[in-house]
């Protein structure tokens, strides 16, 4: 079966499919294709060519290069005639067509250096617009892209080891080996997207609802350099071809949803987050239900995963620009903070706090009204913490501008939900500084009206002397307990 092989290998092709071949990576060498000649001729020399559809829209990877394998680099474009310079690009295309395996960096080490030569050509090519790449060289360039992009990504370490997931912050971020080849790839593909010269009635055809599917789910790699490229690619396809919008808005949140409620693994979600910033910065009034159910439906539950704080300040961003755009939302995203208010995660409080600021910086009083009873016995909650961090970040409210209007206009309720905590901390407090700033807010409330602070700390003060007269009686219940138990149980009587 072998010599059989062996002997297929080295029959005589006709001149179309030698041509056909060469253009998915499979050419043979001397095989008639336009151009090709002792001196610019390709390149590709094996002992067998597999079988294979030259009008498959996605060609069989080589991931390996195959036994007996030659390659010789082709001439530059600017060593060719202008009019052969297309069929130039079609076979430096199959040069790129193979996947070189680089877990042994000793191995096929020339071969390597060709491929990356020939796709930092074809990136320079393209960006120069030296001349209007045809509708065929845009199809197997496409291919091409397909062959080395979309591939198996490398299961996270815990999932290798079967130890339980680390924090993602403390995780080493996996680097992809091949990256040198798959960089020029990238690169190659987001100025393909940008060139002027790309007519995108022709580039829809080929970059369709499948490829763009395909390029979202690559937003799993864990190589923040990859993500970075496919960032701002799919940009550029949000962009450009708006027959893509819908899909790529409903393939991020099904993403979301598979991160909040099944996984909580996803190293793409920052990424995706900051294409969604500038989608929603493009947002028409009045807003479609669509973009509001996303934002209660998706963004506001991403506070819940415990590695928010990886992507919190692309989170925040898209929340504070649906609050830009319609200030009615307000209400609901503060609610919705609430609802995911960290109770033991000091750090992430501290996150929730900044967020809380910047949301009522963009708020309406109208708006603030509704939520303003949950929302100062969560800050009075936080006036108190522990952890100064977290004391000091609410105390921080007061010195934004407008969130100390909206507090004036509304200290009638504000004041007497946080008066006590207020007054807590100067007590009781261990750190100074907290003592400084609390003071500085009590100052600001005794300003705004002092007849209202002199009404809540007549209230704190009688609050405080009915708890001392309920501590007093229940001290003085258990004394008379323990005195009726001596007087009864005499000697066998247990005292704690």
């Amino acid at each position: 079966m072998f010599k059989k092989i062996i002997k297929g290998g080295h029959k005589k092709h006709s001149k179309s499919d030698s041509i056909d071949g060469s253009l998915h990576g499979y050419g043979l060498p001397g095989s008639g294709h336009p151009g090709s000649g002792s001196n610019s001729s390709v390149v590709v020399n094996y002992a067998s060519q597999p079988g294979h559809n030259a009008k498959s829209s996605n060609p069989c990877p080589r991931t390996t290069l195959p036994p007996m394998f030659a390659v010789e680099p082709l001439p530059l474009f600017k060593d060719v005639a202008v009019s052969d310079r297309q069929n130039l690009f079609l076979r430096k295309l199959q040069i790129c067509c193979f996947r070189l395996d680089f877990s042994n960096t000793l191995k096929l080490v020339r071969e390597k250096e060709i491929k990356r030569q020939t796709l930092l050509e074809l990136v320079d090519f393209i960006q120069s617009g030296s001349g209007k790449i045809t509708e065929r060289c845009q199809e197997e360039m496409i291919k091409m892209v397909v062959v080395n992009i979309f591939r198996c990504l490398s299961p996270a370490s815990h999932e290798n080891t079967g130890q339980e997931a680390k924090d993602p912050e403390d995780e080493e971020p996996y680097l992809e080996p091949s990256w040198p080849h798959l960089r020029l790839v990238y690169e190659l593909l987001l100025r393909y997207i940008v060139s002027s010269d790309t007519d995108t009635k022709v580039a829809k055809k080929h970059i369709d609802h499948t490829f763009v599917s395909k390029l979202i789910d690559l937003f799993g790699s864990e190589d923040p350099r990859e993500r970075e490229y496919l960032k701002m690619i799919l940009h550029r396809i949000y962009g450009k071809f708006m027959v893509h919008r819908p899909l790529i808005r409903k393939a991020i949140n099904n993403i979301f949803y598979r991160f909040i409620y099944e996984t909580q693994r996803h190293s793409g979600i920052g990424e995706l987050l900051e294409i969604l910033g500038s989608i929603i910065h493009g947002f028409t009034l009045p807003m479609k239900e669509e973009h509001k159910l996303f934002l209660v439906r998706a963004l506001i539950p991403l506070h819940k995963p415990k590695a928010v704080s990886v992507y919190h300040q692309q989170l925040s961003y898209c929340v504070v620009q649906f609050v830009e755009k319609d200030y009615k939302l307000a209400d609901k995203v503060i609610r919705g903070l609430l609802k995911y208010w960290p109770m033991i995660n000091c750090q992430k409080e501290v996150l929730f706090l900044g967020e809380l600021e910047e949301v009522l910086e963009a708020t309406q009083t109208a708006e603030f009204q509704r939520c303003i009873v949950p929302l100062f016995r969560q800050i009075a909650r936080c006036l108190n913490s522990a952890h100064f961090q977290v004391s000091e970040r609410a105390l921080f409210l007061w010195n934004n501008e407008h969130i100390v209007g909206l507090v004036a206009h509304n200290r009638q309720v504000i004041l007497p939900i946080i008066f006590e905590a207020l007054e807590r901390n100067i007590q009781h407090h261990w750190n100074e500084a907290i003592h400084g700033l609390t003071a500085y807010v009590l100052k600001m409330f005794l300003e705004m009206d002092a007849e209202l602070f002199d009404e809540c700390e007549t209230r704190f003060e009688e609050k405080k002397a009915k708890a001392r007269d309920v501590e007093e009686q229940r001290e003085m219940i258990w004394e008379k307990l323990a005195d009726a138990a001596a007087e009864r149980g005499g000697d066998h009587m247990v005292t704690v």
